[in-house]
Parts: C-alpha cells; structure tokens; sequence
C-alpha cells in the first residue's frame, strides 16, 4: 500500500537538502567566504614554501654528507690496503728469513759432508 507520510517525508527531505545546498552553494561564494578562502591559499603556499626550503637545506645536508662518508669510506680501504701491505711485507721477510736460515743450514751440511 501507498503510505502518503512516508512519500511526503521523502519529498520534503529531498527539499530540504536542495534547499540547504543552494543556500550553501550561495554561502560558500559570497565575498566573505573568498577572502577565507584565499586566506587558506596564501597559508597553504606560504607554508608550501617554508617546506620547500627545508627540503632544500636537507638535500644540501645530505649531499654533503655523502660526500664526507665517501671520503672517509675511501681512507678507510686506504689505511686497510697500508695494513695489508704492512701484512705482506712482513710475511715477506719472515719467509726470507726462512729461506736464508735453510740456505745456511744446507750450507752447512755440504761443508760437513765435505769433511
């Protein structure tokens, strides 16, 4: 069955939305509402570009600290290649050392067989 409240209600619901968005749609473009508006927009950019600035100064900042990691990264694998070195040098001698103890000890045995 057709219920006339419950259609009339709807109706005048529908009309009371139409009606508060026009009188909205009317609000939000009157001349007080624009100057909020462009108040907002000119907080938002200014804010925008304070942002942007400390965007720039980090990017600065972190250049320059990938510059210095790349430095000190590079001495680092620097002083590690001396130690090495260092390393193998010494590894060097011992086995100098080494070979001359032997060179003398076969040395020796010739002299001793010789005799």
């Amino acid at each position: 069955m057709f219920d006339r409240r419950k259609y009339l209600g709807r109706v005048g619901l529908f009309a009371a939305g139409v009606a508060f968005g026009t009188l909205g749609i009317k609000a939000l473009s009157s001349k007080g509402a624009k100057k909020f508006y462009t108040g907002v927009a000119a907080v938002g950019m200014t804010g925008k570009d304070c942002v942007m600035k400390t965007v720039t100064k980090v990017q600065e900042n972190a250049g320059d600290v990938c510059e210095d990691a790349k430095v000190l990264s590079e001495k680092w694998a620097d002083e590690r290649q001396a130690q090495e070195l260092e390393k193998a040098k010494a590894k060097l001698a011992e086995a100098q050392e080494a070979l001359a103890e032997a060179e003398a000890a076969a040395a020796q045995k010739e002299n001793k067989e010789e005799k």
